[in-house]
């Protein structure tokens, strides 16, 4: 075969472009990986010598970094991922119930001002948490909820997150209305549609939903921050920061072993969530 062939053969040409392209994105996902490798392999390396040495490979592999950093706290680590697990817990359920039935009004319900509710709705995704956390903190503090995980919990069983409710609305509205109707015919209302039909239908929309309420709660720093004070309910995001005292000193070693203990639940929910992330791209939630 020819050099002439080779190059008028498009087989070839499309082979070498995606070559070039899946080199392209080797690299760009190595880079973006390698702030979480230089934090793993920081934390296997002696404090003093985490700024110094370069190489992702530790010259010196230590252990103590975790057990330091696991009990070197007023509490045990077990205990901070303990309240932050709870709170992640409570803001999945809230969620996945108040926005899906926020979602279905919107999405199957005729209402008045359905329009402008929905604009409404939508327009408090474009307000920064930094303007609402003073209202926010004077309503709680007169509920005498200020170092509580309920200024945490109780918002997110409101429908708070109009994010994950404009999320579903457009699920839902990708289901045929067929299927309300053919329900209606055997007598079903509205919840029953909801709870047999809507829902079922909506499992990657809600796992979805679920994986970011995770991951969103999961590393909150700034409200949690704000609301919890006693060091007995801190969260993970908050006791991190207590690597660090007063003068600015911080313990790497220790904050970065915990750090890498942090993620794991992170990675772990989002593993154990991918396949129904991947079948809603797929299949838009029918099957």
């Amino acid at each position: 075969m020819t050099s002439e062939t080779l190059t008028s053969d498009p087989t070839a040409a499309d082979r070498g472009r995606s070559v070039l392209k899946h080199t392209l994105i080797i690299v760009f996902g190595v880079l973006m990986l390698y702030p979480l490798l230089w934090m793993l392999s920081s934390s296997f390396k002696p404090s003093e010598t985490i700024f110094r040495e370069t190489s992702l490979f530790p010259n010196q592999v230590i252990f103590d970094n975790y057990t330091e950093g696991w009990s070197s706290l007023a509490h045990p680590f077990q205990h901070y991922l303990f309240n932050s697990a709870v709170i992640a817990v409570l803001a999945i359920v809230g969620n996945l119930l108040t926005c899906s039935l926020a979602a279905y009004a919107f999405a199957r319900v005729e209402f008045p001002l359905k329009k402008l509710w929905f604009a409404l709705m939508l327009g408090t995704i474009m307000l920064p948490i930094h303007v609402l956390i003073v209202p926010q903190y004077v309503l709680f503090s007169k509920l005498g909820w200020i170092n509580t995980i309920l200024p945490l919990v109780v918002p997110k069983f409101l429908a708070h997150d109009a994010f994950f409710v404009f999320l579903m609305v457009q699920f839902i509205r990708s289901l045929p209305r067929e299927l309300d109707e053919a329900a209606r015919l055997d007598g079903c209302g509205h919840f029953r549609i909801y709870s047999r039909i809507v829902m079922p239908l909506c499992l990657p929309a809600l796992a979805t939903s679920a994986v970011f309420t995770f991951i969103w709660t999961w590393n909150d720093f700034f409200s949690q921050l704000i609301f919890l004070t006693d060091p007995d309910k801190y969260t993970v995001p908050v006791a991190l920061r207590s690597f660090m005292d007063a003068q600015g000193q911080t313990s790497w070693g220790p904050l970065f072993a915990m750090s890498v203990v942090a993620l794991v639940p992170i990675f772990g929910f989002f593993l154990a969530g991918q396949r129904y992330l991947t079948r809603g791209i797929a299949t838009t939630g029918l099957k």
